[in-house]
C-alpha cells in the first residue's frame, strides 16, 4: 500500500444515510442525519441532548489548508499522513481537559472512529475567537509597519519580534461576511472590537449582551488550561482560535459551548521552550508549512496579499509540493499529538473501510446495497 493510499483526501463521498447535502469544508465534511436516525441514536446512546435534536457525522480529513487554498504534494500526495487523527486526537485530550476543570461543554457528543466525531447542530457565534499570548505572525506583521492599535487594544512601543506580550490579547475577527452591522465591514474574517460586539450581540448572535463576558471568559479559561498543560511538557501555547455556538441540552436548557477543534496545530501555534530559550522559534504546528511556502514560491507577497487570490489559487493547483514537505509536517502532527496526549497516534491503513464500517456496525448509519 502507498503512503498516498493511507491518506484520507475525500471525505464527502462516504455511503452515509443523510437527506441533506453533505456539507465540506477545507478539512472536514459534515453529514446532516435525518430525523429519524437523530432521534434513535440519542435515544439509543442516551446523548445529553433534546430528544429532537438533529445530529450530524463530521469526517475529518488529511487535507492541508493554508493562506486559504488546499495544496497537494508529489507522488499522489492529496494530504498530510496522520493529520486528520492527531488533529481529532488532541481536541479530544483538550475537551476532556476542560470538562475536568468544569468549562464548557463541546459539541461533540461521540467518537465512533479516531477521524469522527458525531455532533449536535449548535447555533454558532459569529465570531473568530482569537487569543495571542506572544506578537508574531499578521499581528507582528502590522506592528512592524507602525500600527499599534489591534481590535480596539493599544499596543505599547518597542515590542520585539516573537515577544510575549503584557497580558493575553483577545482580537476577535468576524466568521463569514457580516451584512449590515454598523463599523464593521462587510468581509469575512476582519478584525473587530469589543465595542463592536456590545453594540450588536444579536447580529453576532450572542442570546444576550451578558454572553459577550461569558465567551471571554471561556477564551481565557480554556487558553490557560492549554497552556499550562503544554508548559508542563515545556511547549508553549503561542495563539489560538477558538469557536463558539449554543446548544440545548435535553433539560430544555440552553448553554454555550465550544465548538470545532481547539488547541490543535492548525488552529493555533506552539513553540518548543528550550528552543525559544535560545532565542530560536521551532513550530509545532502548520505555521512551519506556512513558513515553507512562503519560502518555497519566489513571489511571497502572491500568499499574503489577498487581492492576488486568482494567482495564489492557481499556484496550490498547479504545483505539486516536494513529498518531504508533507513528510515533515507529518511528524509535526504526529510528534505534538503524541506529546499533548501521551499515547502513540494510530494511522489508519485504510480510513475510510474503517470508517464506513464501525458506522454501519455500531450506528446502523450505512445503507447496504
Amino acid at each position: 500500500m502507498s503512503l498516498a493510499d493511507k491518506v484520507l483526501a475525500v471525505n464527502n463521498d462516504l455511503p452515509i444515510r443523510t437527506d441533506l447535502p453533505i456539507h465540506s469544508g477545507k478539512v472536514r465534511s459534515v453529514y446532516w442525519l435525518n430525523e429519524a436516525d437523530s432521534r434513535r441514536l440519542v435515544h439509543e446512546k442516551g446523548y445529553d441532548v433534546a430528544h429532537d435534536a438533529p445530529l450530524a457525522i463530521m469526517i475529518i480529513s488529511d487535507r492541508i489548508s493554508a493562506f486559504d487554498c488546499i495544496w497537494h504534494g508529489e507522488g499522489g500526495l492529496k494530504g498530510i499522513p496522520g493529520k486528520g487523527a492527531a488533529l481529532n486526537a488532541i481536541s479530544n485530550h483538550w475537551f476532556n481537559l476542560f470538562k475536568e476543570h468544569g468549562l464548557a461543554d463541546s459539541h461533540i457528543l461521540d467518537i465512533p472512529h479516531p477521524l469522527v466525531w458525531i455532533v449536535q447542530k449548535a447555533r454558532p457565534v459569529m465570531v473568530e475567537a482569537i487569543c495571542r499570548q506572544y506578537i508574531t505572525g499578521s499581528m507582528w506583521r502590522s506592528y512592524s509597519k507602525g500600527e499599534r492599535e489591534f481590535c480596539g487594544i493599544r499596543l505599547p512601543e518597542g515590542l520585539k519580534k516573537d515577544q510575549q506580550l503584557p497580558e493575553l490579547l483577545i482580537t476577535p475577527s468576524t466568521k463569514g461576511v457580516m451584512r449590515g452591522v454598523p463599523g464593521v465591514p462587510e468581509a469575512d474574517d476582519v478584525n473587530i472590537t469589543r465595542k463592536n460586539l456590545e453594540d450588536n450581540f444579536s447580529s453576532f448572535n450572542f442570546s444576550t449582551p451578558e454572553d459577550i463576558d461569558r465567551y471571554e471568559i471561556l477564551l481565557k479559561e480554556g487558553f490557560s488550561v492549554i497552556s499550562q498543560s503544554l508548559s508542563a511538557l515545556d511547549q508553549i501555547f503561542v495563539d489560538t482560535k477558538f469557536e463558539f455556538g449554543y446548544v440545548t441540552d435535553a433539560s430544555g436548557q440552553e448553554k454555550l459551548i465550544y465548538m470545532d477543534e481547539v488547541g490543535t496545530p492548525d488552529s493555533s501555534r506552539i513553540w518548543d521552550g528550550e528552543a525559544y530559550r535560545q532565542d530560536k522559534v521551532i513550530e509545532k504546528s502548520k505555521e512551519s508549512f506556512r513558513q515553507f511556502l512562503l519560502n518555497h514560491f519566489p513571489d511571497p507577497d502572491i500568499l499574503l496579499n489577498k487581492e492576488r487570490m486568482p494567482e495564489r489559487e492557481a499556484l496550490a493547483r498547479e504545483h505539486a509540493l516536494p513529498e518531504s514537505a508533507f513528510m515533515d509536517l507529518s511528524r509535526t502532527y504526529t510528534d505534538i499529538a503524541e506529546t499533548i496526549t501521551g499515547k502513540p497516534l494510530n494511522i489508519s491503513d485504510n480510513p475510510k473501510a474503517e470508517i464506513i464500517e464501525v458506522l454501519a456496525k455500531e450506528y446502523g448509519l450505512i445503507d447496504t446495497p
